[in-house]
């Protein structure tokens, strides 16, 4: 069996198909792992949503920032931008089945295995493996109970920007999800820096990337993830990031993690300009 990890796609069905088929990806055998934001910004985001889905076990995903925000927007708590293409999921006749399943998905994913853990954007350096995956199941815990929608008119905004144990409420959760969501720089202290979205070296000089951090508890377990299209492809630090920017005309890039190791790439066509917003 392969298992191949996959960068963010958000909507881009047509590259998702031809970068399996040069991975001769098959679906009987083989397992995927994507790093979340299956949605939003590319053309094709209700395809790509069935068609994870229809993986079944098949597909691991992590929930990404928007997917989250897709999720929002469908229970009249969030408002469309207007870069978003989420319409043809939110008009379709399974969009019902589709969120629900999209609601179940987790923030974490672990392989014992391989010891590797797969998010979309990141942790922060206070968390070690135990306590993210500990953080992560508390929010998937609200977000599949009763109380989701009370979640989702909570989720958005930037504060707190520093884990403290003592956080409770909504501002324990909102922290937890912008840091599995939205995270790319932090300062030397844990705090977020949430505003840097550029590559390494545009920041401000106070922070870094995450996973930089001098002693990031983090560090003995491999960490895929996404989210960055200007960081592109990386690996070091006991990171590999995937996000090379499908959506923003660079690549869609799989990562084979069992196996014969490797990369596959596929160009894309780029359905947003590369100065937008990211």
């Amino acid at each position: 069996m392969a298992i191949y990890a996959i960068g963010d796609i958000q909507g881009c069905f047509d590259e998702l198909q031809a970068l399996l088929a040069m991975c001769r990806f098959d679906p009987a055998m083989d397992q995927l792992w994507f790093t979340g934001d299956l949605v939003n910004r590319g053309p094709d985001s209700l395809k790509v949503l069935r068609f994870v889905r229809g993986l079944g076990e098949g597909a691991i995903s992590v929930l990404g920032n928007h997917d989250l925000h897709l999720l929002a927007v469908a229970e009249g708590l969030g408002k469309l931008h207007k870069p978003d293409t989420l319409q043809a999921i939110l008009k379709a006749p399974d969009r019902d089945e589709l969120l629900h399943w999209l609601r179940q998905r987790p923030l974490l994913y672990y392989d014992k295995d391989l010891d590797t853990a797969l998010v979309h954007a990141g942790l922060p350096p206070q968390w070690d493996l135990h306590e993210a995956c500990a953080y992560s199941v508390e929010v998937e815990a609200v977000l599949r109970g009763n109380d989701y929608r009370d979640f989702f008119a909570q989720m958005y905004g930037d504060k707190p920007r520093r884990w403290a144990m003592g956080l409770t409420g909504w501002d324990r959760l909102r922290f937890i999800v912008n840091c599995f969501t939205r995270l790319r720089f932090c300062r030397a202290d844990g705090k977020l820096c949430l505003k840097a979205k550029g590559a390494p070296g545009t920041q401000p000089a106070d922070c870094m990337p995450w996973f930089q951090v001098p002693g990031r508890r983090s560090t003995q377990t491999r960490i895929v993830f996404g989210h960055w299209s200007t960081l592109g492809l990386y690996q070091d630090d006991n990171v590999l990031a995937l996000d090379t920017g499908c959506l923003w005309g660079g690549q869609l890039t799989a990562a084979r993690l069992a196996g014969d190791h490797g990369f596959v790439s596929c160009d894309c066509s780029g359905y947003r300009r590369p100065d937008a917003e990211v």
